[in-house]
C-alpha cells in the first residue's frame, strides 16, 4: 500500500538544513511536507468531517493534510497543507545531539504512579458487576529532559526511523508561550489507513520489555503469549475497532489472528485488521476520529476512562495518546497512534509512557512498563539511564 500522494515530487530533495513541516518514514513510505501553505480550520473531532470536505473543496483532490488529533475529544486539532510534499526523502541521519548531561524529572515518579494504578484498581473492585463500570484504563506518565541547547530536530527524527517495525514521525504542534513546538516519535500502531474502499488498522495492547540476552527474550515472548491477563486486554480493543468499523465495512477480516510482534525495545501482542469500506469516499481522517481513541491508550467504557484519567493523572496528555497522520482530498491517507513519542520545545524535550490497566494488573510492574516504554526515545536523544550523552 502506497501512502504517496499523486502531486509528491521524488526528483529535488531539500537540503538539510530546511526543516520539514511534517514527516512520516516506515515500510510502508516516506512522506514529508514542506513550508506552511494553510492551516485547516482547527475543531474537534466531532467537526473533523465538515472542515475537512470545506477544506479539499478548496484545495483540491490532490492536497495532503497531515497533523494531529490531541486526546481529549473536546480539545482542538492542528492540521496542516504544506507548500509541497516529498516521497522517498532520505532523512538527515547527523548524530549531533545537545552536548553535557542531561537534567531529567519525572512526573509523576515511579512510585506515584504505581499509586494512581491501585487507586485505578481500586475502582474497578468497588465498580465491579455495576453498568458502566471500569474495565480498563491506560494510566501514564511523563519524563522531561532538558539539555543544555536547542535539540536538533532531524537528528532526532533520523535516529527513530532506524526501527523498522515503528513509523517514525514528526508534526507540529501549536505554540506555547511564544515558543514552537514539534511532536515527534515512532509508533509501532497503525491506527487506520486507507486506500480506496481498502482499509487495514493493527491494534497493540499487552507488553512486555525486550531482553538482551536471547534466551530471555525468547522468554519474555512466550510468557506474553501465554499471559491471560495480557490477552484480556488486548480483546478490549480489538472488539472496539470491530465494532466500530462494521456499521462502515461490507467486510472485517483478522487474518492473522493474534500475533507477537516486536519493536527495537518492546514486545506486543498485535492484531491486523483488514476490511473493505461501503463508501470509498470515506475520508481516512473521518474515520480514525472516530476510532480514537481506542482502549489501548485509553480505556473501557472510553468516556468513563477519560473522566477517570483526567483525575489520576499530574500532567495534561495534549497531543499524546491522540493520533497522528495524513489524508488527502480522495480520502486515502495513514493516522497512528501517537506513542512513543516526545513533545520537543527548545532545549526541553517531555517524554510520555502509557500501560494499560486491568484487573489483576500489578501496580509496580506496570510502572516498570512505562519506563522500558520510555527506551526508544531516550534513546534516540541519546540520553543514558544515568542522564549523560549515550
Amino acid at each position: 500500500m502506497n501512502i504517496l500522494s499523486r502531486k509528491t515530487t521524488p526528483a529535488v530533495l531539500p537540503s538539510i538544513e530546511e526543516s520539514p513541516l511534517f514527516a512520516f518514514r516506515s515500510r510502508r513510505g516516506n512522506l514529508a511536507g514542506y513550508g506552511r501553505k494553510a492551516e485547516v480550520p482547527r475543531g474537534t473531532v466531532t467537526t473533523i468531517e465538515e472542515r475537512i470536505q470545506e477544506f479539499f473543496q478548496q484545495a483540491g483532490p490532490d492536497a495532503v493534510i497531515a497533523g494531529a488529533l490531541p486526546f481529549s475529544r473536546d480539545a482542538q486539532d492542528y492540521l496542516w497543507q504544506a507548500d509541497h510534499t516529498q516521497s522517498g526523502m532520505t532523512l538527515d541521519q547527523r548524530s549531533h545531539l545537545p552536548a553535557g548531561n542531561w537534567q531529567q524529572r519525572p512526573e509523576p515518579s515511579a512510585e506515584a504512579y504505581a499509586d494512581a494504578v491501585g487507586r485505578a484498581l481500586a475502582i474497578m473492585v468497588d465498580e465491579a458487576g455495576k453498568p458502566d463500570a471500569l474495565a480498563k484504563i491506560v494510566l501514564a506518565r511523563t519524563l522531561v529532559a532538558r539539555a543544555d541547547q536547542p535539540i536538533d530536530l532531524g537528528a532526532v527524527l533520523g535516529r527513530l526511523s532506524t526501527d523498522p517495525a515503528t513509523t517514525a514521525f514528526l508534526v507540529p504542534l501549536p505554540d506555547r508561550g511564544g515558543m514552537p513546538r514539534t511532536l515527534v516519535g515512532a509508533t509501532p500502531e497503525l491506527l487506520l489507513s486507507k486506500t480506496g474502499a481498502r482499509i487495514s488498522s493493527h491494534p497493540l495492547a499487552g507488553s512486555a520489555k525486550r531482553q538482551a540476552s536471547l534466551a530471555a527474550d525468547a522468554e519474555a515472548a512466550t510468557t506474553l503469549g501465554r499471559s491471560e491477563k495480557d490477552h484480556r486486554e488486548h480483546r478490549i480493543v480489538v472488539e472496539f475497532i470491530l465494532d466500530t468499523l462494521a456499521p462502515h465495512c461490507h467486510r472485517l477480516l483478522l487474518p492473522e489472528g493474534t500475533t507477537v510482534t516486536c519493536t527495537n525495545s518492546m514486545w506486543h501482542l498485535g492484531t491486523r485488521i483488514e476490511g473493505e469500506l461501503k463508501d470509498p469516499a470515506m475520508p481516512v481522517a473521518v474515520l480514525a476520529a472516530a476510532l480514537h481513541p481506542t482502549p489501548a491508550v485509553c480505556g473501557v467504557p472510553r468516556e468513563r476512562a477519560a473522566r477517570i484519567i483526567f483525575e489520576l493523572e499530574p500532567h495534561d496528555r495534549d497531543f499524546y495518546a491522540g493520533t497522528v497522520g495524513w489524508c488527502n482530498g480522495r480520502g486515502d491517507g495513514a493516522w497512528y497512534v501517537t506513542i512513543r513519542c516526545a513533545e520537543l520545545c527548545g532545549p526541553e524535550a517531555r517524554l510520555y509512557a502509557g500501560a494499560g490497566i486491568v484487573p489483576g494488573s500489578d501496580p509496580q510492574a506496570e510502572a516498570e512498563e512505562t519506563g522500558a516504554k520510555f527506551g526508544a526515545m531516550l534513546s534516540a536523544l541519546g540520553i543514558t539511564r544515568e542522564g549523560g550523552r549515550a
